[in-house]
């Protein structure tokens, strides 16, 4: 592969080769203004997100994770191949847990769960900020669903995703600087604030519920 004004250029056989691709945003490039802007789009997209498609199609080629798929890599590999699954899928994750219509706070079993978490929305969404804000350095801020249905809040170093400790993902918030520099600089916090106003609940309640569904049939396999 080479390159040429910023984009990938395959040969043929890489071409053909290729299992990773780049999604495109759910939304318009200004679509979330004034919280995050087309220029944050831009680079964080279509620049860091597409390195990372593009470094793990390098890494897989020809060998046997090529047949493998991404959530699987993110669970059973390491190392650079693991970094650049997980970022490819922690970033698609974050694009579709950002909505310009976000609908106020969550409804149904995923508010309910959250209540019994947290005692209240505000009071899960002051512990979120304040997690997130105090994590050193880069990573991901979670809201994931455990096994027993239990909502919890989890922050992640660097490419970490929850997937590798068996929780399911309900809504990401990435905190690499890359993420917010352009439009906040070095304020984290007013980043942080302003994701409510983007936060897809819609998209992390449908995700509790399909939660829900597998462990109810989990639950009716194991008593038959």
């Amino acid at each position: 592969m080479n390159r040429r004004g910023g984009r990938p250029r395959y040969s043929l056989k890489e071409a053909t080769e290729l299992i990773h691709t780049l999604p495109a945003l759910p939304y318009a490039p200004d679509a979330l203004m004034p919280h995050i802007s087309p220029e944050t789009l831009e680079y964080h997209w279509g620049k860091h997100h597409r390195a990372y498609v593009d470094n793990l199609n390098r890494l897989v080629s020809g060998t046997a994770a090529a047949n493998t798929g991404l959530e699987d890599l993110i669970r059973g590999s390491s190392g650079a191949v693991f970094n650049n699954a997980a970022q490819h899928f922690n970033h698609s994750f974050y694009w579709t847990s950002l909505s310009p219509r976000s609908g106020g706070p969550p409804a149904g079993p995923l508010a309910d769960a959250i209540r019994t978490r947290y005692g209240s929305f505000e009071e899960f969404r002051t512990a979120f900020i304040q997690q997130a804000n105090s994590h050193f350095g880069s990573g991901w801020c979670w809201l994931v669903s455990k096994p027993d249905n239990r909502v919890h809040i989890e922050v992640t170093h660097d490419a970490g995703n929850p997937l590798r400790s068996g929780d399911t993902p309900l809504m990401a918030c990435d905190l690499w600087e890359h993420a917010y520099y352009i439009d906040y600089r070095n304020a984290r916090l007013r980043y942080l604030e302003s994701f409510w106003s983007i936060a897809n609940w819609r998209f992390a309640q449908d995700r509790f519920a399909q939660s829900l569904s597998r462990v109810d049939l989990a639950a009716a396999a194991h008593r038959t």
